[in-house]
């Protein structure tokens, strides 16, 4: 599994121009089973992925793709882990979040 952090260095204003393109790209790798759950980090300086995939290579050419990243707009920090456990009512936990 791996955690993708984004570090937005842009202004809010250009964040939110390439948001919906960002979403469309959010998509496409939930529809392809890779994204488990995203989100706006608090205070809203970027956000997170958790993710899963073959290896690192695989998720590094994915976060290639998002338009925050070919627009320069966000950094990407990629932390990998092996999930050793996990609450039994985890849908239950993140929908209440």
């Amino acid at each position: 599994m791996f955690v993708i952090e984004l570090i937005y260095k842009a202004s809010l204003e250009d964040i939110d121009a390439h948001m919906g393109a960002h979403v469309r790209f959010l998509n496409k790798y939930y529809a392809a089973g890779n994204f488990l759950v995203s989100g706006r980090k608090i205070p809203r300086e970027g956000g997170i992925i958790l993710s899963v995939g073959k290896n690192l290579e695989e998720i590094e050419a994915i976060v290639r793709e998002d338009p925050f990243c070919k627009h320069g707009l966000a950094d990407f920090r990629i932390i990998e882990f092996r999930a050793s456990q996990k609450a039994e009512d985890i849908q239950k936990r993140i929908e209440s979040s």
